[in-house]
């Protein structure tokens, strides 16, 4: 069994945490939690949006996989989770936080729990009422032997993703979960007040699809008159359990919504308002600024006791308030501390923020705030003792933003710390003179490529046949998207070598031998186009990020993707340039190991960008550039030395795609001109190839054609091939497309004539000869009593079919 130490929980977010950081700061006064409440720490205004719920180490990460795999039981993962529940409440309530929130956290995802509490599990699931338990719940998440799992997708414009619901006009909802109100049972039990956070109903629909054989006319929103009582129910249940307070999380708010989705707000807030009485209804935004029509609507909610802003993102959120006033009768949770990066926060500049607030604001109406879910950050700076003191000084995690709300709602207060503001400005002088952070030489490059076109003067269409000429590959091509099974063995291995405890000799005889592997293996399925595995790699970009100049890395800085899916993000702090080669020696190896063309495989600049902590100190196409550069280089090499494919991941291009249509073609301009600057100089006969993972890319389509790149896999099973719409729609497509034939992310093995129907969709509206078959994303995740099956499956799909057209080789 999974346990957390009980250190952990005994010295939270205590101030002697903060000052074993900076050796420099004098120990602030330790407050213990059964007096806190006494004393006058108390009387600030300070709130967290929300919190990271895997644990310092990933705790969670590891109960669930013990519960998925039977090696441990229900009771046994409640108990982990409810531990790290209660660690959580306790380092906000020890650190003076007012208003600390609960039912944040999740076993899988937040929008899947709103499912659960709405009782709006698909029929297919099997589900008959009662209480939804960890069977159905998983299912849903996961998939299972016999059936699929829900669509999965990109919450906003991070790399969270969420569970997608799936609604129909005659779904019976009814309240099925308590979980937020036993959460808020629970830290009440330890003499914590929390604010139960809730997903909010306009949004929890905006965010859900028709489902399964339900008319795209279908409006969603017309449901709300259903899920309302449940949220009544849900309220009522609270109230009566003591709860002064429910923050309602609407974030589509930021996005551009029509007079009909807003009026939806109003309407549903109006609905709420009498459940409300004798609550206070926060209603917090995130992740940009409101536009003009939706700040009016929410500042305007009957019912609603505070608006929650994001003003990092907001960048024109204070003139919006100073432009449109807030209500004299309302509070405002001002969001100044960045809930999406790990950069300490500007305490002077956030606190004549919130002094300027405070001459828009009634008096005692201000809160401060983090601009977000701290969900989307790493957990606590204080468990990385490898990390270079310098850079950690720039830092704050999780944890310390919490000590930089609460630093800054008691200065608000009249009691500033001076030396806590002392210690932070001087990190932040260190930081902007550090001479680790420019290279004049790197920035001059970066610059001169603004107002360029850099792109392969060959049509696709030419390069194509070019490239067709030289592999002389079947009609429908096989491939894998990079990744292949991370055993145990693999890990402990690179783990081994890390430590020294290995010579380099040893590694790469270890590494050669897993890529043999993997590349026969791939021979025996009879797979077209290989890739090695990327045995050697701990990430996708962590690993070409330990390569490059300009990056730090952490031991525990993990932040959940999805599920018990963590990602340890790369610290962009300075100017990026290439050393020597990263990815040649390995890439040519597995090429010597087979007469079958090996895909030399890369992260491209815009994922490696947007999947890092990036610098906040210059504009981020600036960054992307200068790793735009640095990957250009590697292709260079990789097709100097024979390799004939290159693949240049760019699975998080939509994800960095503003929220604002307004902003869009900025973002779009400078991302695929990154892209395109790495394979700018390649010939004609090298085939590139990209791929792209679950999110919305029908908006966006043009852009991606735009990238031209030779051959794009990108994610359509698990979307119920959502993709193939665009080209029913008569968009023309004329490069190699490989829409995904089959969920990785999910344990089900799909059958060879359930990926023939899927090909056989795609042949409807796809040329025969630019359509490659391959899953929908790599395989690391998988097993391989599940990977082989999976792949023999797909294999034989594509044989199947090339019988059937005729072009069997």
């Amino acid at each position: 069994m999974i346990r957390i130490k009980p250190s952990f929980f005994s010295t939270p977010l205590s101030s002697h945490r903060f000052t074993s950081l900076f050796p420099s700061l004098p120990r602030l006064r330790f407050i213990p939690s059964s007096f806190v409440r006494l004393n006058s720490i108390r009387a600030m205004t300070s709130h967290i949006v929300g919190y990271p719920r895997m644990g310092p180490k990933r705790e969670l990460k590891f109960a669930l996989e013990s519960f998925w795999d039977g090696k441990s039981n229900a009771d046994e993962l409640q108990k982990v989770a409810k531990d790290l529940r209660i660690s959580i409440w306790r380092q906000m309530n020890v650190s003076g936080t007012k208003f600390i929130p609960s039912n944040t956290f999740s076993y899988y995802d937040q929008v899947l729990d709103t499912t659960a509490m709405l009782g709006a599990v698909p029929p297919r699931y099997g589900w008959t009422g009662g209480e939804i338990g960890f069977d159905v719940y998983f299912s849903m998440a996961r998939g299972n032997a016999r059936l699929p799992a829900m669509e999965m997708t990109k919450w906003f414009d991070t790399n969270y993703h969420y569970i997608v619901p799936e609604l129909s006009p005659d779904f019976k909802f009814c309240y099925a979960s308590h979980k937020a109100v036993n959460e808020y049972k629970e830290a009440k039990e330890l003499g914590i007040e929390t604010v139960p956070v809730l997903v909010g109903p306009v949004s929890y629909l905006l965010l859900s699809k028709p489902a399964k054989g339900v008319e795209k006319s279908f409006s969603l929103l017309s449901l709300l008159r259903k899920i309302i009582p449940v949220y009544k129910e849900v309220l009522t249940e609270l109230k009566a359990a003591g709860a002064t307070w429910v923050q309602f999380d609407e974030p589509t708010l930021v996005l551009d919504l029509d007079s009909h989705q807003l009026k939806a707000f109003s309407d549903t807030y109006e609905q709420l308002e009498e459940t409300l009485s004798g609550m206070n209804a926060l209603v917090e935004t995130y992740f940009s600024d409101l536009p003009a029509d939706a700040y009016k609507t929410v500042v305007s909610l009957k019912g609603v006791s505070a608006v929650g802003l994001d003003l990092v993102r907001g960048e024109q959120t204070l003139e919006l308030i100073k432009s449109l006033g807030f209500p004299s009768d309302k509070y405002l949770f001002a969001g100044v501390v960045d809930g999406r990066n790990i950069w300490a926060n500007d305490l002077e500049a956030s606190l004549k923020t919130l002094r300027t607030l405070e001459g828009l604001v009634s008096k005692d109406k201000l809160a401060v705030s983090t601009s977000c879910s701290l969900l989307h950050t790493a957990v606590d700076l204080v468990n990385e003792t490898k990390l270079d003191m310098e850079i950690k000084s720039w830092l704050a995690f999780s944890a310390q933003k919490i000590l930089e709300v609460n630093a800054l709602a008691k200065a608000l207060s009249g009691e500033k710390d001076e030396t806590f503001f002392f210690t932070n400005a001087s990190a932040h002088a260190s930081r902007k003179s550090s001479p680790r952070v420019n290279d004049e030489a790197v920035q001059k490059a970066a610059s001169a490529l603004r107002g360029t076109d850099r792109r392969r003067t060959t049509p696709v269409s030419d390069r194509l046949a070019a490239q067709q000429k030289k592999l002389n590959l079947s009609v429908l091509p096989t491939t894998t998207i990079g990744s292949f099974p991370q055993t145990a063995d693999l890990r402990r291995v690179r783990r081994e070598y890390k430590a020294n405890k290995i010579s380099e000799e040893e590694y790469v005889k270890a590494i050669k031998e897993e890529i043999n592997k993997v590349v026969k293996l791939q021979e025996e399925l009879d797979i077209d186009v290989l890739v090695h595995g990327e045995p050697e790699r701990n990430d996708m970009v962590e690993y070409f990020g330990e390569q490059l100049k300009g990056f730090a890395f952490t031991v525990n800085g993990w932040v959940q993707s999805y599920g018990s899916r963590c990602v340890k993000p790369p610290i962009i702090y300075g100017d990026v340039s290439r050393p020597k080669p990263m990815t040649v020696f390995w890439s040519t190896a597995a090429q010597s190991m087979t007469s079958r063309p090996m895909k030399g495989m890369l992260t491209g600049p815009v994922t490696i960008l947007n999947w890092s902590f990036v610098r906040n100190d210059q504009p981020r196409f600036e960054t992307c550039y200068q790793i735009a550069l640095a990957i250009k280089d590697e292709v260079e090499d990789l097709e100097g030395a024979g390799i004939q494919v290159i693949q240049i991941d760019e699975a998080a291009l939509r994800e960095g795609l503003p929220l604002r249509k307004s902003e869009q073609a900025f973002y779009l301009d400078w991302a695929v001109h990154s892209f395109r600057i790495t394979n700018s100089g390649v010939k004609d006969t090298t085939q590139i190839h990209t791929h792209m993972c679950y999110s919305h890319f029908n908006d966006i389509i043009h852009s991606i054609i735009d990238m031209d790149a030779d051959v794009i896999t990108i994610e359509n099973s698990r979307s119920d091939e959502k993709l193939l719409s665009v080209f029913r729609e008569g968009v023309k497509y004329g490069a190699g497309i490989g829409p995904g034939v089959y969920d990785i992310h999910s344990p089900r093995i799909p059958t060879s004539e359930e990926i023939a129907d899927r090909i056989n969709k795609m042949l409807a509206v796809l040329e025969k000869n630019v359509l490659w078959v391959n899953p929908d994303c790599g395989l690391k995740t998988r097993k391989y009593d599940e990977v082989k099956p999976a792949l023999t499956n797909m294999v034989a799909a594509a044989k199947l079919l090339r019988n059937q057209l005729g072009n069997e080789k």
